[in-house]
This record gives C-alpha cells, structure tokens and sequence, in this order.
C-alpha cells in the first residue's frame, strides 16, 4: 500500500481511530477523543496536542479535511480507502468504537446469516433472501442479482388478459425465477384462449430448457396446416412476447433497506432531493445492474469495495459499494453487495457479504 507507507506507524493509529469513531457518530472528531481512545486501546496514551500535531499532518496529506473551523476532523475518500484496505489486508479488522453489531464476531456474524438462510432454497429465494439479509447486517441497501444461463428449464406459464389486445405473461422456471413481462399484441385474445394456450405449453414443455421451447413450438407451426396450427400461432405469439429471443439469459435483481438511506433526519431540501436521485436510481433496476457490471469482475475471488460510484452513475455520488461475485450453477452468475453511505460499517459488511457469496454458492450448488 504505497500511500500507507508515506505516513508513520503512529499517524495510521490515529487515522484508524479517526475513521472509526466518525463511522460510529457520523460528528467530527477532535484530538481529545482521539487521545482518550488511543490510551484505552494502548494502556497507554499520546497528549490531546501531539494527536492535534498529527492530525493535521495527516490533513496535510489528504487523508482528513476539516469541515468548519472550529470542527474536528473527518476522514477523506482516500482515508476510507486506507481503512479498508487495512481490513482486506489483515482479514481481522480493527478494535471498533461502534455499536455491539459492528463489534460481533465473525462466528457470531456468520451463525446469524446460517440462520437466516435456514430452509431457503431456488434462485429466487435465495436472491430475496440475500437482499433482506445484507440490508439488516449493513444497515445499507442490500441487493441481490443473477444472472441465470439457458439451460433452466421451464417449470409454469400463465397469462392474464388485462385489456383489450393486452396481456400479462408470467414464466416460472425450475430454479425459482419468475419473468413477468406486458405485452401488446396483434389482435385481442379472450381468457379462454389465453388459458388453452398456457395449458398446452405447461403440458408439452414443462421441463424443456427456454430455447428449446422456441424452437419446438417453431416446428410445430411449420409441420400443422389445420385449425390447431391456429392455436400454435397464438402460443407461438405469446411465448415469443413472454421470452423474446436472446433472452435466455434471465436477469433478475432483489433489493432491500432503501428506507436506510434515509437516516434519523429530514436533512437540507437539497439532501432530499438527491435523495431522491438515488432511490430513483435504486428502483431502477436496470441502472443497478449496469452499476454492477460495471464494478464487479465475475473472475474476482474477493470483495470489492468502490467509492467513486459517480464516475459510473453520478447520482450515487458521495456512497459506497461494497459487493462480490456469487457462484452458481452451470455458466449462471450473480452478485451480492450493499450500497450505503461512507460511514458504514465496512468490517461487518465485508465480512457478510464475502460469506453470503460463499452461502449462494452452496446452496445453490451442492455438488460443485
């Protein structure tokens, strides 16, 4: 860590408690808290005016700026990413000043979570599990996405006139996804119809992997010149409009605690309105999914933590991202993470969500 060796072993001491006691009160910290806690921790202690010394150093530095003049300090970008790099380094974290959550033990962590995934099973379980989980732990925003490879198979098909020439198409398949999808079509279907047409798919293709029930229901078309060929053309219809070609590949994305983003206080009119930018972002799916295509390497064996979120999606300015690739059957992939404020608690959270990725894997590969 080359920014870590340009300060000395004491300064880091320093900067580590600086971090922490604000993640824990989220108020500027001054020497005389830094001192106090330093000589608890040490047995031992440095005086408020040499912590005073140092701090600015580090200011110096980049790592601490002073919001008012007559404030403490608080930590940088570049001081958090410090922070978690030492976490990542050490794989034993730091004496913390938070609260017990954020003090519990890895063992104890990691039973919580086994409980917490106790008779859960199917991707889509799973994925809502996994949000509601990380978002508790965190007291971030959790989220959960996969993306599930072809060869699932498919378990149930229903569709729901809604108006008219309007339809609802809802696929199941065997791992626990559910698609639903609104389409439009050509001419308007009754209940009736719509209701032969997903019966005679449930019966013929219950099983079939998705690509192969596109190209079954294609033959059948072709080989039928009778007035079943016209119950063909309508399944045909909807079922392309239900899983278009291409989209084999499902991608479904969970998440949970956006209400943590919220805090204890209403805040300034404009952090309400950024606000608002980021749960629009959030409830955006698709936005979220980029994000983390952007950031997450399927091939990393780690968690990763991000801050500059708003190189990639500027309304995320100002949180962090800390995720990582989850394992799956066959070619699927997913990713479990939390997006929260820089004042999270990184220890925990990279800790859950390191073992939740490990927890996807096995339940959702037994074998490999």
């Amino acid at each position: 860590m080359a920014e870590a060796e340009r300060i000395t072993a004491r300064q880091r001491s320093i900067l580590t408690a600086v971090v922490e006691s604000y993640i824990a009160t989220g108020e500027p910290v001054g020497s005389g808290t830094i001192a106090g806690t330093i000589a608890l921790q040490a047995g031992g202690g440095l005086s408020s005016a040499t912590v005073r010394n140092e701090m600015a150093e580090l200011a110096n530095e980049g790592l601490l700026e002073q919001p008012h003049t007559s404030a403490g300090r608080v930590p940088t970008a570049r001081a958090f990413r410090m922070y978690v790099e030492q976490l990542s380094g050490t794989g034993s974290g730091m004496a913390g000043l938070g609260d017990g959550k954020r003090g519990a033990s890895r063992l104890d962590l990691r039973s919580q979570i086994d409980s917490s995934f106790a008779g859960v099973s199917g991707t889509q379980a799973m994925l809502a599990r996994t949000s509601h989980v990380l978002a508790t732990v965190s007291s971030g925003v959790g989220v959960a996405m996969a993306l599930v490879a072809g060869g699932d198979t498919l378990e149930h098909v229903h569709f729901s006139r809604l108006a008219k020439a309007r339809v609802l198409a809802v696929v199941v398949t065997n791992s626990g996804l559910v698609r639903d999808r609104m389409l439009t079509l050509d001419v308007d279907v009754t209940p009736a119809e719509l209701e032969i047409a997903a019966n005679f798919l449930n019966e013929h293709f219950r099983g079939w992997s998705i690509e192969r029930v596109r190209a079954e229901i294609g033959k059948l078309v072709e080989r039928e010149r009778s007035e079943y060929q016209r119950l063909l053309t309508s399944v045909e219809q909807l079922w392309a409009g239900a899983v278009p070609e291409g989209e084999a590949r499902v991608q479904t994305v969970y998440v949970e605690g956006v209400a943590n983003l919220l805090g204890g206080g209403a805040g300034t009119a404009e952090d309400m309105a950024r606000l608002r930018e980021v749960l629009a972002a959030l409830e955006a799916k698709q936005r979220l999914v980029q994000l983390l295509d952007a950031y997450i390497d399927a091939k990393q064996e780690s968690v990763r933590v991000i801050f500059d979120l708003e190189e990639h999606a500027p309304e995320m300015a100002g949180l962090v991202l800390i995720a990582a690739p989850a394992r799956m059957a066959g070619d699927g992939r997913g990713t479990v993470g939390v997006i929260g404020p820089k004042r999270i608690h990184y220890e925990n959270t990279m800790n859950a969500v390191s073992y939740i990725a490990q927890v996807f894997q096995r339940l959702l590969d037994p074998i490999g």
